[in-house]
């Protein structure tokens, strides 16, 4: 009975020791100083701007080419409002980084920005135009003619840690200089949602709230640099924000300034990654490498001697057990750089040699993308243009403008159309659409599902050469 007690007496020892040492740890993990955060808010402030962009979209009447023709213009006269300019307004952030006007953001806050106007904390406002622009990572940097401007320090995102205090400031819908507090949840989250409808990788994640409006504004440490630009990619998001991590905005700032844009290398593959059920049906020991699903047509891939059903393992020595380690060791080279693929096929290994080349501005790895035209441009579905269009549906992808004259424009297609399926294939996402049309050729014939105020049709489109 005497051991009993002094056994359960150790447990209750050691129970409290624990509790007490996880207390003391969570208490020394808060800032010692509680006005740090309203210091760095204050210190850091006046380098981050409002950004007001206006976008002008053309409405044309799907009566237009009827009313256009002579015949009928003969009979009727002419009809006013067959056409019409809307201004379209969004908001967003961004933060000086260079003293001498130049403002880093987010590339979905400026797209397509017919005027954008930069609003300081103080009130000063202005005109700001992009010298560059990346829709792959969604960074732009806009410039201001303006010396001698407050900054903020680039800091360091690889160095960041998950769990160490975080602070985004930002414009949440149009609430200027709000500042909201949180942990660095995560690195590294591959993200495809939102705006772009692109696949973003390496993303930080974090509780701290980020609205739309955000986007664009700086995620700092308690150092008061930034380690993250704060993006907006899942407005359904609760709890849950993301950051581009700053360390991406850095390597590519300078081909920004001073060309507008980033090259990057390309091989040219649509490939995903390995199950270890595809990895046995392979005859590959490990789910290890990127199975290369489809090849594009000129591409240095075809080149090179790649087929499908190959499974690339290494580039230059190099070990790539996903997809996103190949995406990113073919993005570590230049156009132009010849690279040595370690591939698996039919049961062994094989090396071939690539001659990379250049990954087109669409941002997406097949050039196909570019060779036809249907006259219209498309955008992921987000809470402002289902608003904006009164939207009965959250799928699919939504035509932003139309051209005149184009096929679409002849085929009575109009902004606010949202287009479900292409050749009977369903689509969800901008992804989807690209990877549509990159499989089209001009000449052929696209046959659209469409929705329109809650009713669907089909429409034959014949697909130009761009």
């Amino acid at each position: 009975m005497m051991r009993r007690t002094w056994f359960l007496r150790g447990i209750l020892v050691v129970f409290i020791f624990v509790v007490l040492g996880n207390s003391v740890w969570a208490v020394s993990a808060i800032p010692e100083n509680p006005d740090i955060v309203a210091d760095i808010v204050e210190r850091v402030s006046p380098a981050v701007v409002n950004i007001d962009t206006l976008r002008i979209t053309v409405f044309r009447s799907p009566l237009a080419p009827f009313f256009s023709d002579p015949f009928f213009r003969r009979f009727f006269g002419d009809i006013p409002d067959l056409e019409r300019r809307i201004p379209q307004r969004g908001i967003g952030t961004g933060f000086v980084f260079r003293s001498d006007g130049y403002i880093l953001t987010n590339e979905h806050v400026i797209r397509g920005a017919n005027e954008i106007k930069v609003t300081f904390i103080d009130g000063k406002e202005y005109q700001g135009k992009v010298v560059g622009a990346d829709p792959l990572t969604d960074i732009a940097v806009v410039k201001i003619d303006a010396d001698n401007l407050p900054t903020i320090p680039l800091g360091d995102s690889d160095k960041a840690r998950v769990g160490e205090f975080v602070i985004a400031i930002g414009n949440p819908y149009g609430l200027s200089h709000t500042v909201t507090v949180g942990v660095l949840s995560a690195k590294g989250r591959p993200i495809s949602a939102g705006d772009s409808g692109r696949e973003y990788e390496n993303f930080l994640q974090t509780d701290a709230a980020i609205n739309p409006g955000n986007s664009g504004g700086p995620l700092l440490n308690l150092r008061g640099e930034v380690i993250g630009i704060n993006t907006a990619i899942l407005p359904y998001a609760q709890g849950i924000g993301f950051a581009i991590p700053i360390n991406m905005a850095k390597s590519i700032l300078n081909q920004l300034i001073t060309t507008g844009r980033v090259v990057r290398a390309w091989l040219g593959v649509y490939i995903q990654d390995l199950t270890p059920e595809m990895a046995e049906k392979f005859g590959l020991p490990e789910a290890k490498g990127a199975l290369v699903a489809d090849i594009s047509k000129g591409s240095p891939a075809e080149k090179a001697g790649l087929r499908r059903g190959d499974i690339i393992l290494k580039v230059d020595g190099k070990e790539t057990p996903t997809v996103s380690d190949l995406q990113r060791e073919i993005r570590s080279h230049r156009p132009g750089d010849r690279v040595r693929l370690e591939v698996w096929r039919d049961g062994g290994r094989i090396v071939l040699e690539a001659t990379l080349g250049e990954l087109k501005e669409s941002g997406t790895v097949v050039p196909e993308v570019q060779r036809i035209d249907l006259g219209f441009e498309v955008a992921e579905i987000t809470p402002d243009l289902v608003e904006q269009y009164s939207l009965k549906t959250s799928r699919g992808v939504v035509i932003t403008s139309v051209r005149t004259g184009s096929p679409a424009d002849e085929a009575g297609l109009r902004p606010g159309d949202v287009i479900l399926e292409v050749n009977r294939r369903e689509i969800t996402s901008l992804a989807d659409w690209e990877d549509v049309l990159a499989r089209i050729n001009p000449g052929d014939t696209v046959l659209l599902l469409i929705d329109r105020g809650g009713r669907t049709y089909f429409v034959p489109l014949k697909a130009k050469e761009r």
